[in-house]
């Protein structure tokens, strides 16, 4: 007669898209409804406040790269469960169901594309891919572009979107940090630029490694970014932290990030900035120039007598 079954109540994450009937949504921002069309013309972001809602993989490709020029790579790594690890389900029926929902097997797409005709590497992490979280084969598919980039010497963008490392690989996925940062040391020491884009939110191991080991670091307007969430380090130090902290316009502020940027500036800024980084030469004068630099800076550099009596 009577059901004593608790009612299922959907929690909603940070930043909700609430539809309130069909076709239309609430900006978590001023709280105005939104035309789901027009939003999606408007690049994802709020025509009334500009707040910026998350933006899927494909958009952001299509944002970025020119008309049909973005071609994916590593798609050969396939994701595993090397500990056959459960906690409330096994980690192998997670995999399935996230490929199911958001149909990629991964959660980032790289590969090589032009921006406004420069040819670049860009990676790009898949939020709706459990939390855009860090596994080995993130870890691998990045590795490979950043060593893709340094052997083909192209300029590398990476835009970034993660709940960080997955706990569920540990220490595969732990490791990762390290693998990418090596990686982006030997494209750095190639005189290459890296620009990493910081979107909401960017959290845990992937802002404490390659998202934050840019030449240039960007971010969209009010995004969550730091290594712990704001809730954990509260209960953590027991302190109130600042209002804003942990966005992107508290982190400028404070020398963390180099600038913010609205999305419908984001590829022509992008192209601004890798004109500058990546002046145009042939590369074998920029190879000459790299050694000479590293001669100088071992203080090895040599005259023609020195040549003569070797």
């Amino acid at each position: 007669m009577f059901s004593f079954k608790r009612p299922k109540i959907k929690e909603k994450t940070s930043r909700p898209e609430k539809k309130d009937f069909d076709g239309w949504l609430s900006c978590h921002g001023c709280k105005e409804l939104i035309y789901q069309s027009e939003l999606e013309k408007n690049l994802h972001c709020c025509p009334k406040c500009k707040a910026h809602f998350r933006l899927g993989v494909k958009a952001r490709i299509q944002l970025l790269a020119d008309s049909g020029s973005f071609t994916e790579l590593f798609m050969d790594c396939k994701p595993d469960d090397p500990l056959q690890f459960v906690d409330t389900e096994p980690y192998a029926q997670r995999l399935k169901t996230a490929q199911k929902k958001t149909g990629r097997d991964e959660a980032v797409v790289v590969g090589t594309c032009c921006l406004h005709g420069r040819p670049i590497a860009l990676g790009v992490l898949d939020f709706s891919f459990m939390g855009g979280s860090m596994g080995s084969v993130v870890g691998e598919r990045l590795t490979s572009l950043i060593e893709l980039a340094t052997e083909k010497e192209l300029p590398l963008v990476i835009v970034s979107a993660s709940g960080g490392a997955r706990m569920q690989e540990s220490i595969f996925s732990l490791m990762q940090m390290a693998k990418t940062a090596g990686a982006l040391s030997r494209l750095d020491e190639a005189a290459l630029p890296y620009i990493s884009v910081l979107t909401h939110p960017t959290t845990g191991g992937v802002t404490a490694s390659f998202a934050t080991l840019g030449d240039l670091i960007l971010a969209e307007p009010d995004a969550l970014i730091g290594f712990a969430g704001p809730r954990v380090v509260e209960q953590t130090t027991r302190e109130k932290l600042p209002p804003k902290a942990q966005k992107s316009e508290f982190l400028l502020e404070k020398g963390m990030i180099d600038c913010i940027v609205n999305r419908d500036e984001l590829k022509d800024k992008l192209s601004l900035f890798l004109g500058f980084l990546m002046p145009e030469f042939p590369a074998k004068e920029r190879s000459q120039k790299q050694k000479l630099k590293q001669l100088i800076e071992h203080g090895q550099k040599k005259g023609p007598d020195s040549d003569r009596r070797s």
